[in-house]
């Protein structure tokens, strides 16, 4: 039994990535939520997927949306339980994943949280309401690895879907001596706002593959009108993640799928923001909010190794550009 609710919740991560609207943190006051799993002690490190390997640079990753909802003493909880084994290996499948596609040889850093749930999202008012709780997580486990894990070197902050609209809430709280050391941050399927670069007018919009403490963001679709827009609404920036431009050059790329390689091509919109994939012979649509078209479950997947070697180029020109003014230790 156990296996098949591993293998139900993995395949559910894999085609539901689900997403995150706006919202203002509260008080930490989660009165009225329902039940509530344990909160993740992050000085204890089954509460996190770590590969140290000892490098010049960190990745820090949030994953997306991997669990649903579950029993907790008779009610429903809407919420990732992080010390459940069944929830555990649903998260830990996307974290491993994205270590092999992204990580190459630098230190990963990926926490546990409690995530909300995916059928939450088909209420609106719902989801608003639970968004406090893996919010209030991913801070405190990021204040963890900058007080013992970082030890002062530059890092890579990336996440998807939900894990990068908590990607965007560390960045709006990031102080100054933290963020000089933020190398990229790669909102990869979510928006970010004109608000949000008004908020943080030390993070600049990335133009290029190797300009640093710039901030990458797609979100991918065959045409404009397929576009979610609790996803993409708002959105100011694209960037084409194969060639590095913000024009309409369109360019050819390889989707290394499971069973066969596709040529693809993909183009920024510069009137929509979005990222218009040519050639992909959709199969799967997700449910809840998914619709025809929309490519948000495959942005980890076409895309992973142009990013790869993307980050290994920002690291490069972050350690270059410290060493020729002399600010590395």
């Amino acid at each position: 039994m156990r296996g098949k609710k591993s293998a139900l919740t993995l395949l559910a991560g894999l085609f539901i990535p689900l997403l995150l609207f706006s919202w203002d943190k509260g008080d930490g006051d989660f009165t009225g939520l329902g039940p509530l799993p344990p909160e993740p002690d992050y000085s204890d490190s089954c509460q996190w997927f770590i590969r140290d390997r000892g490098a010049c640079a960190d990745i820090f990753y949030i994953i997306s949306t991997e669990t649903g909802q579950h029993l907790q003493d008779g009610d429903t909880c809407n919420f990732a339980d992080t010390y459940d084994d069944d929830m555990r290996f649903a998260m830990c499948h996307e974290m491993e994943a994205v270590d092999s596609f992204y990580s190459g040889g630098f230190n990963y850093f990926s926490p546990y949280y409690r995530q909300t749930a995916m059928q939450t999202w088909g209420s609106e008012e719902l989801a608003m309401s639970l968004l406090p709780v893996p919010l209030a997580d991913v801070e405190r486990s990021w204040d963890y690895y900058l007080a013992h894990l970082n030890h002062g070197r530059p890092f890579i902050l990336a996440g998807f879907s939900q894990g990068a609209h908590a990607m965007m809430h560390l960045l709006h709280h990031m102080p100054d001596s933290v963020a000089n050391r933020l190398v990229a941050a790669y909102a990869i399927g979510y928006k970010v706002r004109q608000e949000d670069l008004d908020s943080c007018p030390w993070l600049l919009p990335a133009q290029g593959p190797d300009d640093v403490g710039v901030i990458v963001c797609f979100n991918s679709v065959k045409t404009p009108d397929c576009a979610i827009p609790i996803v993409s609404e708002g959105n100011m920036l694209c960037i084409n993640p194969v060639n590095w431009r913000t024009d309409t050059v369109s360019t050819p790329f390889v989707y290394y799928g499971r069973h066969k390689n596709d040529t693809l091509s993909v183009r920024c919109d510069p009137e929509s923001h979005l990222l218009l994939v040519d050639g992909f012979q959709e199969k799967y649509i997700m449910p809840v909010i998914g619709r025809r078209g929309n490519y948000h479950n495959m942005e980890l997947r076409f895309y992973h190794p142009y990013i790869r070697q993307n980050m290994e180029r920002r690291i490069r020109a972050y350690m270059e550009a410290q060493s020729a003014t002399g600010m590395l230790n």
